[in-house]
């Protein structure tokens, strides 16, 4: 791929560029082209790119866009926000975009909210990202005084407030109605579903949330078309995607990337294989909540519908790599205490499972597991399955579990009948 849309415009020294260096190559011109043509047009515009959600769920974001209602009969004030709460553990792509170059999720940010006619965004952010909070601000300032932001945007009779939102620092607070009811200055809550955000979130009016790398997509998408964006992939999901690999490889980072590209490509081309004296055994695709996938999987695309067809997600496309040497009954435990953790409390399935399913993952770890335990934690994943929950969290908590059960079943076999980790 000769052109990277969103890694193209940051600067090789790691600081953001200014609003002059954005500008000068090709920065607001997405926004521009936007102001000249009407909301439903961007809105079949970034429908047409097939741009699907970068935060994890993978919906059409063009859709997501058209479900808003609009006229002049529909309900005011309007809301958009970028959810850059990223608080999902091995997550960390949305906070380097900020970081490199954020005026450009703050130019996508002003052509969702022309294509929706939103009169207030707030970007959602993490409370540890001190450093993407000091660059934010400087562009915010910087777009207002250039005329990006506030009344009568360039002299399109379009105005628009953003303001940044410091997140309290909960996993929940990702979730996008948790989300919209933090923002409300309550407890991160979720909220059933219908009615959706889209037509009554924020306050009760229509609000649109978006991943900080969706956002990131769209100025590309605006300023050379929908047909360039889906030419750049190498699958059916449009542009590319910020795909990053932790372990133990021998260069764990991140690479924007075709929609498309494989495991093996990421981990053994990318990341560059795995550390001497250690061999590959599974990875998590898409950021803790997917399950694992396996070496059988490892030419598997990193898109939407193959990871899926593999028995996983692509979710966030953060991927973890477990290793021969590395206890995957400690790793499932490591997360699931995490999610445990982080639970809102809200519902019982989720408030009372996840705990126990941690407690009984301890057990096993530290020698006190029963094999009745196993046939317990595969009923847990069947209670806080889809369905059984007020929101995605456990469902998403048992996926690794799950998957563990499956792949990994003598490794918790060996616990039991060693009475303890065979790796400690």
């Amino acid at each position: 791929m000769n052109e990277r849309p969103l890694t193209g415009m940051f600067r090789p020294d790691g600081l953001a560029p200014d609003i002059k260096e954005y500008e000068s190559k090709g920065g607001y011109q997405g926004l521009r082209r936007a102001l000249s043509m009407s909301p439903g047009e961007v809105q079949e515009e970034v429908r047409a790119s097939d741009l699907r959600g970068r935060g994890g769920a993978g919906f059409q974001t063009g859709a997501k866009w058209s479900f808003v209602p609009m006229g002049e009969n529909a309900p005011r004030p309007k809301y958009l926000a970028a959810n850059c709460d990223e608080m999902e553990p091995g997550a960390f792509k949305d906070r380097l975009l900020m970081e490199g170059n954020p005026h450009l999720l703050i130019e996508g940010m002003i052509i969702g909210a022309w294509a929706v006619q939103a009169d207030i965004a707030f970007i959602f952010l993490r409370w540890a990202y001190k450093e993407a909070a000091r660059r934010l601000e400087k562009a915010l300032h910087e777009a207002c005084q250039g005329g990006y932001l506030g009344k009568n945007i360039l002299g399109s009779g379009f105005s628009l407030e953003m303001r940044i939102h410091t997140s309290a620092g909960r996993y929940i607070c990702g979730e996008e109605t948790a989300l919209i009811t933090a923002l409300e200055g309550k407890r991160a809550t979720p909220r059933s579903k219908p009615p959706f955000p889209q037509t009554s979130g924020l306050w009760g009016k229509p609000t649109v949330v978006n991943n900080t790398e969706s956002f990131c997509n769209v100025p590309h998408i605006l300023a050379k078309g929908a047909e360039w964006y889906k030419s750049i992939s190498r699958s059916a999901d449009g542009g590319t995607k910020i795909y990053t690999v932790s372990g133990r490889v021998k260069n764990p980072g991140w690479w924007e990337l075709p929609m498309g590209a494989t495991v093996r490509e990421l981990i053994y081309e990318h990341a560059g294989g795995m550390r001497e004296g250690y061999k590959f055994r599974a990875v998590i695709p898409g950021g803790a909540s997917t399950e694992f996938l396996i070496e059988e999987h490892l030419d598997v695309k990193m898109d939407f519908d193959d990871v899926q067809k593999a028995g996983s997600r692509l979710g966030t496309g953060t991927m973890i790599v477990l290793d021969d040497r590395t206890c995957p009954v400690g790793t499932v435990f490591n997360l699931e205490n995490f999610f445990a953790r982080e639970s809102c409390g809200w519902c019982t399935p989720c408030r009372e499972g996840l705990p126990w399913i941690a407690k009984t993952l301890n057990a096993i770890e530290c020698g006190e597991g029963r094999y009745e335990d196993l046939s317990m934690l595969e009923a847990h994943c069947h209670l806080l399955a889809p369905g059984h929950t007020y929101c995605a969290l456990a469902p998403g908590a048992v996926e690794p579990l799950q998957s563990a059960l499956k792949y990994f079943r003598e490794d918790f076999s060996r616990h039991i009948e060693g009475k303890g980790c065979p790796w400690s």
